[in-house]
């Protein structure tokens, strides 16, 4: 884990972050608000630049939602603390999506034609960012999702980028890496939600296991507002796999529980949630043996990720995931590009072309674009052994 060279030095983010961030005064962040400005600590001469926030507050991805807010809040904290970006503050204005696609369009265009917006990061979902791309192309915005990983959402745009790993490669790595290295399995049952996202990483993930010689012996999709996954379960179970993969974020923990109530202890692994805190929460002991990957894990091992992590649970009650960390990072990658600006006029126009090569390197790793607005990292197997995710080290970073 690397110190977050490109901004940080200039920011002298560890220092700013006990003084900005543990005060426990921002209770705006922890309240579900659905819009309006957070509240950030001032430190310059009161001109503000203001962001927009689309993200599910509330729904099946609220956990995701909620941390896309308080990441977004803590970071602006410390950057106002720091003396702001050029001399000014910024700010964030925060809409709720309820991860619904029609919801993001409606929030993306209000922020598009709010002279007072220069740039707006979410959604949380590839659908959701992909329904508003069209909106932000049109109006000459940038639209930086933390967690779109669909590999087609960067390029529908110049104005739409995303933070997440691509899963054109990181779907077959978890097929050839997790499924086939790392648990062993010959056989394999996949369980994927119907999005967006879901068919582009159920694709590639069928093309891993094909790549990888394993047999895929049952291929079940539900709907997003499912609720009862007893079918789908049943015919997996039929089939008798070695393991099964859930491809969600939001609905892992119930389709896990009903899984584990059937009496079923199959081998379990998501491609979705990550290191998700309120998943072993959900399930407490049937999330036992669960493997999951995800680009980065925050620790308090980790000393330059504690003041975050107290940061991120003091408003939010819960440890921060990589999907945090990536709006987190959002902000820092929005500052750097409104930094590279200097005397000159800020504009939504100049966002986005000083984004193109904004790049940094902190507790997410290296984070830059490539020439379609996307990112690629490095990922890492986690395994939940007596109730916490377990690094399996001898795996490590990568991806083949």
């Amino acid at each position: 884990m690397k110190k977050l060279v490109a901004l940080f030095l200039t920011l002298s983010l560890m220092v700013v972050t006990l003084a900005g961030c543990s005060t426990g005064t921002e209770e705006s962040s922890t309240s579900g608000s659905t819009s309006g400005e957070s509240n950030t600590s001032a430190q310059t001469d009161g001109k503000t630049i203001t962001l927009g926030l689309t993200a599910p507050i509330t729904g099946t991805h609220a956990e995701y939602g909620v941390g896309f807010q308080a990441a977004v809040e803590i970071a602006m904290d410390e950057i106002n603390n720091a003396g702001g970006v050029n001399g000014y503050n910024l700010a964030v204005e925060v809409m709720d999506s309820k991860g619904e696609p029609k919801e993001t369009s409606d929030i993306v265009r209000q922020f598009a034609e709010n002279d007072n917006i220069q740039a707006i990061i979410g959604d949380f979902t590839s659908s959701c960012s992909m329904a508003a791309a069209p909106i932000v192309d049109e109006a000459g915005i940038v639209l930086l999702s933390p967690t779109a990983s669909n590999p087609d959402y960067p390029g529908m745009s110049d104005y739409t980028f995303t933070v997440m790993n691509n899963q054109s490669t990181e779907a077959p790595w978890f097929a050839r890496a997790v499924v086939g290295q790392y648990i062993g399995a010959k056989s394999v049952a996949v369980m994927w939600l119907n999005t967006d996202w879901g068919i582009a990483t159920h694709q590639y993930l069928l093309q891993g296991f094909e790549e990888a010689g394993i047999t895929v012996v049952a291929d079940e999709s539900y709907a997003e507002n499912e609720t009862d996954f007893s079918s789908v379960i049943s015919k997996l179970k039929s089939t008798d796999p070695e393991c099964v993969v859930i491809l969600d974020q939001g609905n892992v923990p119930t389709v896990i529980n009903q899984i584990r109530g059937t009496g079923w202890d199959v081998q379990l692994a998501t491609l979705g949630p990550g290191s998700s805190e309120q998943l072993i929460q959900l399930c407490g002991e049937n999330a036992e043996g669960l493997i999951v990957d995800t680009p980065s894990f925050l620790t308090p091992e980790n000393e330059e990720a504690v003041p975050f992590i107290d940061a991120f649970k003091e408003k939010t009650g819960y440890a921060p995931t990589d999907h945090s960390l990536c709006a987190y990072n959002s902000v820092y990658l929005l500052a750097e590009s409104i930094k590279a600006i200097g005397d000159g006029e800020i504009t939504r126009e100049a966002i986005k072309d000083n984004l193109k090569t904004a790049q940094m390197d902190g507790l997410a790793g290296h984070v830059e674009f490539n020439e379609e607005g996307g990112c690629s990292r490095e990922l890492l197997i986690l395994q939940v052994e007596n109730g916490k995710y377990v690094v399996k080290e001898d795996y490590g970073y990568g991806v083949e």
